[in-house]
């Protein structure tokens, strides 16, 4: 029997089931085998998704199930597309009534699917949406779009918004991920917006497939230029090679020139960039300004609107067609490790400590998922991620949920170790050099309580990011006039979304950033991605910033140090090569058991 729920239209035998291994013939007909599962269900704003067209700012109840009809190579969410089980009890059972009364209960103006497909459960969202509708929702998804027309004709009368994620133009892209060619997704597309539905398009911009997006912001604008276009700059995760990453300096440029075919391109994966923000057409006034909300998302700046009510510049009166909805009277902010992407990063910091410990077990991870999720602990586990101390309770606390205590001991020994080698260093220093931490660009600036900070602290510095206040995740955007009163002497660079130093050097002087680190140019890179947070790695960061912020007391040999830690936690080489941002694997080469 053929499945007609994606283009992939897998011929199922009876018994059994298809590529995704989420749907079954059951000798009458194919069945969703985990109906009504959900991961992830909670409150968020809609730019998280991300959308940033459709009721700029509103509170929307995320679903999330698991599984997905494509396998990508670096995809950010592999954590539940390929390694969650959906049949785990870290998912529950919620009957759509069950949803949509959640999303009334919180003041939801609408229902979206997102992080995985909803072609992994689409039974399962035309249940939650057909309700939802009923019920005066608004529903939308990010999706591939893979439908067939028999399965895109069950939902797109009950759709309002959705953000369609384009491989490329290319039937190779397609193959890449388990499909077999574009066409699907360019019919599908064109029939969403003659639909009426609000539709906006997201693409992996990769150092190889330039021009491909510029044919493609082309083709989107044969059909209109007022569609919105998301750039996600690739963080290369997983499998996918280190030297596919574009800088954000490059993709910048990529945006300027796909400003030529389209009215709005916007930039992710970019912290500090100017082009989250959307800006008047016609006379180039900036009408919302955004900030990044960790991957794949960004978060509106209310406080920074200078747009009416009812969709018009203020600058010259243009009416911005392309904006469907009502700007959100109050801002939404989520929880820890909710909206969007930032879930999956939870998942991988708790895959990242059980491989060091030597998991390569899938179903070890899942235990500590479940036992996490389970117990609702995410909120708890994003506090003890930020701190030294709890970071240790954290790795003993998950050997003996998985009962390899004595592997648990031996990580968190060898880094108490190592700490407390940078902690009698310190004893008798009183000289504390001024230090700012950034994500990308100059003035986004990490939120003072996260870790990257107290590594700066453990190593001898003064965190100025603790004397700024503000929101955010993993921070905010600051002004100039704010770093420059900060004058830090030393700045450091997040390693997990980075900048080559000359490119965030040239920003600070396009910027006007007169401090004492760019004066004496003391900006420094990590020498490895996941150094600075997110993976035990961070111990190899520490004794990088103790050298750099205190040359008279340390000089650790880190690469030294790295070979070490490798071969006795990973067992394996240390090879800057292989390594890319993943917090959970160690590196490109990396497999499960």
């Amino acid at each position: 029997m053929k499945c007609t729920i994606c283009e992939r239209a897998c011929l199922i035998p009876e018994g059994k089931t298809g590529a995704c291994g989420l749907y079954k013939n059951n000798g009458q007909e194919i069945t969703e085998l985990y109906p009504d599962n959900y991961l992830v269900v909670c409150p968020i704003s809609i730019e998280t998704m991300p959308i940033l067209h459709f009721y700029p700012g509103g509170k929307f109840l995320q679903i999330s199930t698991a599984g997905c009809n494509f396998n990508c190579s670096g995809c950010i969410a592999t954590v539940i597309a390929r390694e969650m089980d959906p049949a785990s009890r870290a998912l529950r059972k919620l009957a759509p009534e069950k949803v949509v009364n959640e999303a009334i209960k919180n003041d939801c103006i609408g229902i979206a699917f997102l992080m995985n497909d909803p072609l992994a459960s689409l039974p399962t969202f035309i249940r939650v949406a057909r309700v939802a509708k009923s019920c005066g929702l608004l529903v939308g998804c990010s999706t591939n779009a893979y439908f067939t027309e028999t399965s895109l004709a069950q939902i797109i009368d009950d759709l309002d918004f959705i953000n369609v994620g384009i491989k490329g133009l290319s039937d190779q892209a397609y193959r890449g991920c388990g499909g077999s060619t574009v066409k699907p997704v360019w019919r599908n597309l064109k029939k969403l917006y003659a639909s009426g539905i609000h539709v906006e398009i997201s693409c992996i911009y990769q150092h190889h497939n330039e021009e491909e997006i510029l044919n493609l912001a082309r083709h989107i604008a044969q059909i209109s230029k007022d569609i919105p276009l998301q750039i996600m700059r690739f963080i290369p995760l997983e499998d996918a090679n280190p030297k596919l990453e574009p800088s954000i300096r490059e993709a910048e440029k990529l945006c300027q020139r796909l400003q030529k075919y389209l009215k709005h391109v916007y930039l992710f994966n970019s912290p500090g960039t100017d082009y989250l923000n959307t800006f008047c057409p016609n006379c180039g006034e900036i009408i919302y300004k955004r900030d990044f909300y960790g991957p794949m998302g960004a978060k509106l700046r209310l406080a920074d609107i200078g747009f009416s009510r009812v969709n018009t510049c203020l600058g010259c009166g243009q009416e911005l067609k392309s904006i469907r909805g009502t700007l959100a009277k109050t801002k939404y902010q989520e929880g820890d490790f909710q909206g969007g992407y930032p879930f999956t990063r939870a998942l991988e910091m708790m895959e990242a400590i059980l491989i060091t410990m030597g998991v390569s077990d899938k179903k070890r991870i899942l235990q500590v998922w479940e036992e996490v999720l389970g117990n609702h602990m995410l909120a708890q586990l994003h506090r003890d991620l930020q701190n030294l101390e709890t970071y240790m309770q954290t790795i003993r606390y998950f050997g003996r949920v998985i009962r390899l205590e004595n592997k648990a001991e031996e990580l968190a020994s060898y880094l108490e170790e190592k700490v407390s080698l940078v902690t009698t260093g310190l004893r008798f220093s009183s000289n504390k050099p001024r230090v700012y931490y950034a994500m990308g660009k100059p003035l986004f600036c990490i939120k003072g309580e996260r870790f990257e900070n107290q590594l700066v602290e453990a190593a001898g510095g003064i965190s100025v990011n603790k004397e700024i206040e503000g929101n955010g995740r993993p921070g905010r955007k600051i002004s100039v006039e704010k770093l420059n009163a900060l004058n830090p002497q030393i700045i450091f660079i997040s390693a997990f979304i980075s900048a080559p130093v000359e490119d965030f050097y040239a920003d600070c002087c396009a910027a006007g950033v007169d401090v004492e680190a760019v004066r004496n140019k003391r900006i420094y890179n990590h020498p490895a991605p996941g150094w600075d947070f997110g993976s035990p790695r961070w111990i190899l960061g520490l004794l990088y910033m103790a050298n750099i912020l205190h040359p008279e007391i340390f000089n650790f040999d880190v690469f030294a140090t790295a070979e070490e830690f490798y071969q006795r936690f990973y067992k394996t080489k240390f090879r800057i090569g292989d390594l890319n941002r993943s917090f959970g694997k160690p590196s490109t080469k990396w497999m499960w058991q």
